[in-house]
């Protein structure tokens, strides 16, 4: 260790002993009538104690879950966490107090170098500049008109998404599902955000840097320790060199929007969609509330929010669709059924149809169920002290909605490890209402309340059309080399440990 690493960190623990003693002092302990918990280490909470844990946070979260039942909280380091498990608390906070519960908590400084000091929709506190930017993103990406607009947008895509898992079938006598539905709906976002087809490997180094950004943003331990920032000095000048690579990936497409917006150029003719018909074009004009017009660093930040939140959820779950579908052939026969009986062998899958398929939605939910994409949702906080299950909530802790648990409840689905798409058709998932804002809550893979995630239409219309035109066009198997593997791994969303790799068959 450098000598300037060690003098920092002696200065860090002076101050941490300082703040613990005003910590302990000022609050008694900590903050009167929290959630019980498991008690901390002086200085560090109960930090420590799961980074010595050495298994992911969700498996201690379900043995403390054991322990101290569905609301406790935990200290870690600076930050007070409160972890909810409970379907009633959920509700009750997210719906019935959803205002209270609507804004975020602070970010580290990667993330907010990131946000451009929560510039963007999910980051942004409760409050005018994300009233603004969430209206704005509703309007222009996810209204039934917005939508419509974008319907050639995605046969585009999907005609070339076919052409490309017939070329791997091809070449490896496999595909990998997850890389070859990256590429498309990446393709897809990139197109409705920005207007432009361009090229493959254009495309695919958005891509990469959206996956570099998502794993550096991941929460590391400056995050409950800020005073130990300096000790990461590494760490923040490779995010501000992976930001600095995410803006030349991006302005290009910008300023060419612009021009072709403002002056009508489009030299390389590459801008497709007519002015106002991209998300970008929205944010030229936007006058967001103690912002003003946006300037480049807030526009790539708002533009790669939508690539952030809508590939690797979407991608995820058509996946995990896929691994069900590869060992449940008997669920994979009924689906193509549907599909033939609704458009024919060979017909042409419109957005309109996949709607009205009963089963294949089925199928989706039910994968959004076993398969959720997130265990928690984003981090919550409340805008002002209050109670959720007869314990005081203040307004500066973080609180984590644990939301996988109700998926798995006994008590509120039968069998609730086995994949049966039916329940959604005539069982215990006939009514269940994935927002959350009809009654009791059974599952909520896209949150709920004020913060329920904007593009909840849009991801499922990709999965469902991207799903319907894959079986309509080939059966799907589990490849002999590669075996299906159901083993989770943890990253922005919850992903295969090893990728699916499936033989099709043309039908």
């Amino acid at each position: 260790m450098e000598l300037i690493d060690l003098l920092i960190l002696g200065l860090t623990l002076f101050f941490l002993a300082i703040w613990w003693r005003s910590f302990i002092v000022i609050n008694g302990g900590g903050a009167k009538n929290l959630p019980p918990g498991p008690p901390g280490w002086p200085l560090v909470g109960n930090l420590f104690q799961i980074i010595l844990e050495r298994r992911h946070f969700i498996f201690v979260i379900r043995d403390l879950r054991k322990k101290y039942g569905p609301i406790f909280s935990m200290q870690m380091g600076q930050r007070t966490l409160v972890i909810v498990t409970s379907p009633d608390l959920i509700h009750e906070a997210l719906v019935q107090k959803g205002p209270i519960f609507a804004s975020r908590p602070p970010d580290s400084p990667i993330r907010l170098l990131f946000s451009v000091g929560k510039c963007a929709v999910n980051s942004a506190e409760y409050g005018p500049l994300w009233r603004t930017l969430r209206r704005n993103f509703v309007t222009e990406l996810i209204s039934p008109v917005r939508i419509k607009q974008c319907s050639w947008v995605r046969e585009w895509a999907l005609e070339s998404h076919m052409k490309r898992l017939k070329s791997e079938a091809l070449e490896n006598g496999y595909v990998d599902v997850m890389d070859v539905c990256r590429f498309t709906v990446c393709s897809i976002l990139v197109f409705i955000c920005f207007g432009a087809k361009i090229s493959d490997d254009w495309i695919q180094d958005i891509d990469n840097v959206t996956k570099d950004v998502m794993l550096i943003t991941i929460p590391q331990l400056p995050d409950y320790l800020p005073i130990l920032t300096p000790l990461f000095r590494k760490q923040m000048k490779r995010a501000k060199d992976l930001r600095k690579t995410q803006m030349e990936c991006l302005v290009p497409l910008i300023r060419n929007r612009r021009a072709f917006v403002e002056k009508g150029e489009n030299p390389k003719l590459e801008m497709l969609s007519p002015v106002g018909a991209a998300y970008v074009d929205s944010l030229f004009t936007l006058n967001a509330p103690g912002r003003g017009l946006l300037g480049e660093e807030e526009l790539v930040t708002i533009c790669s929010e939508l690539f952030v939140a809508g590939i690797d959820t979407s991608t995820s779950v058509l996946q995990w669709v896929f691994l069900e579908l590869v060992l449940n052939q008997d669920i994979q026969e009924k689906l193509y059924r549907e599909i033939v009986e609704s458009v024919g062998k060979d017909g042409v899958i419109r957005e309109e149809d996949v709607e009205k398929m009963s089963y294949l939605n089925a199928v989706v939910k039910e994968t959004l169920r076993v398969h959720s994409p997130a265990h928690f949702t984003l981090s919550h906080a409340t805008t002002e002290e209050t109670e959720l299950g007869g314990y005081k909530i203040p307004s500066n802790v973080n609180v984590e909605f644990y939301i996988e648990w109700m998926n798995e409840d006994p008590d509120l689905w039968k069998d609730p490890g086995i994949f049966r798409p039916e329940r959604f058709i005539d069982g215990d998932g006939v009514s269940v209402d994935m927002t959350g804002t009809k009654g009791k809550v059974k599952m909520l893979p896209f949150g709920a309340g004020r913060r329920t995630c904007p593009g909840l239409a849009l991801g499922l219309l990709h999965v469902n059309i991207t799903l319907a035109r894959m079986v309509q066009a080939f059966k799907w198997l589990p490849a002999p080399h590669a075996p299906p593997d159901p083993t989770e791994a943890f990253a922005f969303t919850v992903i295969m440990k090893n990728p699916l790799k499936a033989v099709i068959l043309p039908r």
